[in-house]
């Protein structure tokens, strides 16, 4: 399986493929380097945004440009039932709306899984792809993120989330669902 790396504008992205779909990536990270460590990889091939189309969405991405990226195909392997649908339900998120876990969990017919949502989340090994940025906590809090809350709440804003919250320089809504 092919590994890739870019820079974006937040940082540097690895990611592998199959032929069927992207199967991991990394959030933004500092250097090439440690964006091969976060993936797990040794190795990767630096491809140029303007003229690799996945890297390319995801230097507008974290650009601050409009890219819903729930259309690239994935590659997840082996899932567990409840895995599986978190993961569709989150992806079904749009750009500058969220959830809370406990209605993801909800949504999955297992309304008492808030925290079991968030450990799926934590183990999401396509974070722009399941976009788990987007699922917070009940009273609009930011709730965590592997990539640090700070990236967390630039995502969010990026993608035009308003809310309530200091962490997103406070405006008119809390949870826009």
């Amino acid at each position: 399986m092919p590994t890739y790396l870019t820079p974006t504008p937040l940082g540097w992205v690895a990611w592998r493929e199959s032929a069927r779909g992207v199967c991991a990536c990394c959030l933004p990270q500092p250097t090439g380097a440690a964006a091969l460590a976060a993936l797990g990889a040794s190795a990767a091939e630096e491809v140029d945004p303007t003229r690799h189309v996945l890297a390319g969405r995801l230097v507008r991405y974290y650009g601050g440009e409009r890219q819903d990226l729930r259309d690239v195909p994935l590659d997840l392997g082996a899932e567990t039932e409840f895995q599986a649908a978190v993961r569709a339900v989150v992806r079904a998120i749009a750009p500058g709306r969220v959830r809370s876990y406990g209605q993801v969990a909800a949504a999955v017919g297992r309304p008492g899984a808030a925290r079991a949502v968030g450990r799926v989340m934590a183990t999401n090994p396509v974070p722009p792809f399941v976009p788990c940025h987007r699922v917070v906590a009940a009273d609009g809090g930011l709730g965590g993120f592997s990539g640090g809350l700070a990236l967390k709440a630039t995502l969010l804003a990026q993608e035009g989330y308003r809310c309530e919250r200091s962490w997103c320089g406070g405006s008119a809504e809390r949870l826009s669902c």
